[in-house]
């Protein structure tokens, strides 16, 4: 399993900034190793972030993401105390989820 994500999420006034740095290789299959052989792609494909059991964000991502990827950003709506949760799905199934409080 993949180490945790970062997760800070802030109430700014009606809104709230949410700022995930994710832990994964992201391969994009095009790469060969020393002895040549093509790596095999491993990219994150789907992201999914609730708030309140809402999603906020949905995202399809594929090989162009960088390895380590960090992703923010803004809704509305959001209060001090309320809990984030960011979910992971990669090619090969692997899942990942972590949760954060807004501060």
């Amino acid at each position: 399993m993949a180490d945790p994500m970062k997760i800070r999420a802030s109430s700014v006034g009606d809104s709230t900034e949410v700022k995930v740095l994710m832990s994964h290789e992201m391969e994009t299959g095009q790469r060969k190793d020393a002895k040549g052989q093509v790596i095999p792609a491993w990219f994150i494909d789907n992201v999914t972030v609730t708030w309140n059991d809402k999603t906020v964000l949905s995202a399809q991502w594929g090989t162009a993401i960088s390895k380590n990827p960090f992703l923010s950003f803004k809704f509305k709506g959001g209060a001090k105390g309320d809990k984030i949760i960011v979910t992971w799905v990669d090619n090969h199934g692997d899942k990942r989820t972590d949760e954060a409080v807004i501060a």
